[in-house]
């Protein structure tokens, strides 16, 4: 097995990023976007890119030639081009970036051939969340007036800034300014689908998408940041706290009716595996029933755990909700299957509802989680929230009065998949289950499927196929799940969520491109982490940390490191390689 292989589960080497410094202003430029833009050691803005988005959000890949830089010693200036097609039209952009010593400009001038179907093209800048999640923020309207706010400090449903001329906020000392030109901008809390940073974006999602840029149409945008030394600002507003003592959650792994018979004929490597829990994933829209609840009864026989259904209901409009949980309630029953918990959502929430969409058709949450209620046996553990991700739990919460839990999950390759980006959405993890917490009161929290990859899309029409197992926002089969790379990620994710009190999480799949056990038996490399952590559910959790690209994990007497860079580090008086774990049992905790 090559070595890139084995790091990442392929051959596909990560993008190549090129390092520019103007005095104490550095940046890279990588795939056509100005990343990690720095003041000293201050981190003023975390990107500037120019993405174009297809028609269910995937992002195109910019076909980028002619770059040139020239380099002096107070100025610098990068210009490059870049292609993007879709169907039989392309946008061909000229972007021009521009530096002095206490300024810098990106511009961009494109024309489309053929008619170009986009949900969006344009710029989106990307504030970082450290230091700036609950700071003063300064937003001039494209009117001209000026509105003194904190960026959100718990993580906002719907947009908190519109109507975008300029922000401003101070960082490091200095008062760093992004003014905006050529389109109508707006703000979105971009923590929710698990990155690390609020994105500035156009155009609106309020007006309609995809849209067209037919035939010859012109773009223009600019982007244009700017620093100067700023008087003390107030600091930045901190995350409440978590519970006082918190233990780690038990393991869950997501199981399908196919995968359950599989199980059921061999369960040798998940009694291995012993996770506490399995997560049965039943679709009765797409007509899944008793043939699948048959599946999940066979196993339970095979295998001693904790079963819970997650139940993707119909609930249409206007439908008889008690005749249909009756009928849910006796064909489980009829199976043998008997599952310690029932998690309900309605089929149509499975697709996102984004701002300044109309919401589908949907009879009341309180009633159907009432009649869910009634039809199951009393006493079994009834849950709510969402198959999807955090932003569907955000922006319609569960009746929490009626319910026994609340779940969501979790995939970092929304909105960028590159290797950076997918451990930097670590971040974002304390501000999701803060702002859960608050959502849901004193319920409990189960995290559902969280995995690199993307077991369904509720922004589209379907997760983007990865033949070429590249890099590749919400596919279905990301390779990374394949090498060390997945492992580091998910003890990671592990330690990002650790102080946060859950029930439950759900970090894999027992088989499948998101699965612990690959087609030919063979253990993932996650699978070792997972099975370790799956040990100590219940036990203390003495600290959960990540700096630096390394996170610290306690949880009893057990130590667990994980080096989230494709660098060795120092750790613990040890070298840890690119992406490696390391567990040490009988730690003393410190």
């Amino acid at each position: 097995m090559s070595a890139a292989r084995a790091l990442w589960g392929t051959d596909v080497l990560p993008a190549t990023a090129r390092r520019f410094t103007l005095g104490a202003l550095s940046f890279t430029l990588e795939e056509g976007a100005l990343r990690h833009i720095r003041h000293g050691g201050t981190e003023l803005i975390r990107s500037v890119s120019f993405p174009v988005r297809d028609r269910d959000w995937g992002t195109l890949a910019p076909e980028i030639t002619d770059l040139a830089a020239e380099e002096g010693p107070d100025r610098l200036v990068v210009t490059f081009h870049a292609r993007f097609r879709t169907g039989t039209a392309r946008l061909d952009v000229t972007l021009r970036i521009e530096a002095g010593l206490d300024r810098l400009t990106v511009s961009a001038s494109g024309r489309a051939t053929g008619a170009f179907e986009t949900n969006r093209a344009g710029f989106t800048v990307l504030h970082p969340i450290l230091g700036v999640a609950g700071a003063p923020v300064t937003v001039t309207h494209g009117d001209g007036r000026e509105e003194a706010a904190r960026f959100p400090l718990l993580i906002a449903p719907w947009q908190p800034f519109k109507d975008i001329r300029a922000l401003r906020h101070v960082a490091g000392g200095l008062r760093v300014t992004c003014l905006l030109e050529g389109d109508t901008f707006e703000m979105e809390d971009q923590r929710q689908w698990g990155d690390a940073s609020f994105k500035t974006y156009n155009r609106p999602l309020a007006l309609p998408w995809p849209y067209r840029l037919e035939d010859g149409a012109p773009l223009a945008q600019s982007v244009h940041l700017s620093w100067a030394p700023a008087p003390a600002s107030p600091p930045a507003e901190p995350l409440p706290p978590g519970p006082a003592e918190p233990r780690f959650p038990e393991t869950a792994l997501v199981i399908t009716a196919a995968e359950a018979t599989r199980a059921a004929a061999d369960p040798t490597a998940l009694r291995a595996i012993a996770p506490q829990r399995l997560l049965c994933h039943l679709d009765t829209a797409a007509g899944q029933g008793a043939a699948e609840l048959a599946a999940f009864a066979a196993l339970q026989r095979a295998w001693e755990g904790a079963f819970d259904l997650e139940l993707i209901a119909r609930c249409p409009p206007g439908g008889d909700l008690g005749a249909e949980f009756a009928g849910y309630a006796a064909a489980v029953a009829e199976a043998g299957f008997r599952p310690a918990s029932v998690m309900v959502c309605p089929s149509v929430d499975r697709q996102s509802t984004p701002p300044g969409s109309a919401w589908p058709a949907c009879p009341p949450l309180a009633d159907i989680h009432r009649a869910a209620r009634a039809a199951f046996p009393p006493g079994m553990a009834m849950g709510g929230g969402m198959a999807s991700f955090f932003p569907e739990l955000n922006r319609k919460p569960p009746p929490v009065a009626l319910l026994d839990f609340a779940t969501h999950g979790l995939c970092p390759i929304v909105h960028a998949a590159d290797d950076v980006s997918v451990m930097e959405g670590l971040e974002a993890v304390p501000y999701i289950t803060a702002s859960a917490r608050a959502l849901l009161g004193g319920l409990p929290c189960r995290l559902g499927p969280s995995t690199i990859a993307m077991r369904q899309n509720p922004y589209g029409s379907r997760t983007m196929p990865n033949p070429g197992r590249a890099r590749l926002c919400m596919a279905d089969d990301d390779p990374r799940q394949d090498g060390a790379f997945a492992a580091a990620w998910t003890l990671g994710l592990a330690t990002a969520l650790a102080p946060a009190g859950l029930t439950a999480w759900t970090p894999a799949a027992l088989y499948g491109p998101r699965g612990l056990i690959r087609d030919d038996g063979s253990l993932r490399p996650l699978a070792d982490p997972i099975t370790r952590l799956a040990r100590l559910a219940g036990a203390p959790v003495h600290g959960g940390r990540i700096a630096d690209g390394l996170a610290r994990l306690e949880l009893g007497d057990t130590l667990f490191l994980a080096n989230l860079t494709p660098e060795a580090q120092e750790a613990e008086g040890e070298t840890l390689g690119p992406y490696a774990c390391r567990v040490t049992e009988g730690a003393e905790v410190r």
